[in-house]
C-alpha cells in the first residue's frame, strides 16, 4: 500500500507564547523518523553555543541572495533585519517520502508555505491567555529591559493580527493542557484527506 504524503506543521506565536516548548516536546515524543524539525537558513551570526546545521544553517548575504535567485527556498522572510528561509528541496523530499516537518517560524513563512503547498500545510497559532500574562512571561525571563519588553509587546500585538489565515488557534494558558491539544491537532492533521488519499486509492485498486 502506498505511503501517506508528508505534512508541513507550522507553529507560530509572539515571543513568550510558548511555541518552542510545545514543539520540542512533540518532537521528543514522536516515533523515530516520523517528525523532523525544519532547520532554516539565516544571515544572522551564531549566538552562544549555536552550531551550524543544528540550530540554523548560517550563510552570508551573497549566498542567501543566490538561493533566492535560484528558487531554492520554499519560504523566506526578513525578521528583525535578518533573513531566514527554508530549503525547498528539504520540504519536497520530506513530503514525497511521507515524513512530517515541524516549522517554528513566524506568520510570513507560514503564509508562504500555505500558498506554495496548500494541501500539505497545517498552520497552528499559539496564543497567550492575555497580554498581561505575556508581559509577565517576558519579564520573568530576566533578559530584557522594560523598554525592550514594551517593544516586544507592541510587536506581539501586530503578530497576533495574522491569526486569521491559521487553521488552529491554541491558547497556552496551562502547558500540560496546551500540549495535549497540540498533539491532538497534529494527529488530526495527519489524518486529513490529502495525507491519507494514497492509502484510500490503493484500497480501491486492490483485487478481490
Amino acid at each position: 500500500m502506498d505511503r501517506r504524503r508528508g505534512l508541513l506543521l507550522v507553529v507560530s506565536s509572539p515571543s513568550g507564547g510558548g511555541k518552542t516548548t510545545l514543539c520540542q516536546r512533540l518532537v521528543q515524543e514522536a516515533p523515530p523518523g516520523v517528525l523532523g524539525v525544519s532547520i532554516s537558513f539565516t544571515t544572522r551570526a551564531p549566538r552562544g553555543s549555536e552550531r551550524d546545521g543544528v540550530a540554523y544553517h548560517f550563510v552570508d548575504d551573497e549566498t542567501f541572495d543566490a538561493m533566492i535567485e535560484e528558487d531554492r527556498f520554499a519560504e523566506w522572510a526578513r525578521v528583525h533585519d535578518k533573513r531566514y528561509g527554508t530549503s525547498r528541496e528539504t520540504v519536497e523530499t520530506a513530503l514525497a517520502q511521507g515524513r512530517d516537518l515541524l516549522f517554528d517560524i513566524d506568520w510570513q513563512g507560514g503564509y508562504q508555505l500555505r500558498d506554495r503547498y496548500p494541501d500539505d500545510t497545517a498552520l497552528v497559532f499559539v496564543l497567550p491567555p492575555s497580554m498581561e500574562e505575556l508581559a509577565r512571561r517576558l519579564r520573568g525571563r530576566g533578559t530584557d529591559s522594560p523598554e525592550a519588553i514594551q517593544r516586544r509587546l507592541e510587536v506581539a500585538r501586530a503578530e497576533l493580527a495574522h491569526y486569521v489565515r491559521y487553521d488552529y488557534l491554541l491558547v497556552n494558558d496551562d502547558l500540560g493542557r496546551a500540549y495535549e491539544d497540540f498533539r491532538s491537532i497534529y494527529r488530526a492533521a495527519q489524518l486529513g484527506r490529502a495525507r491519507q488519499e494514497p492509502l484510500a486509492r490503493a484500497l480501491l485498486d486492490e483485487k478481490d
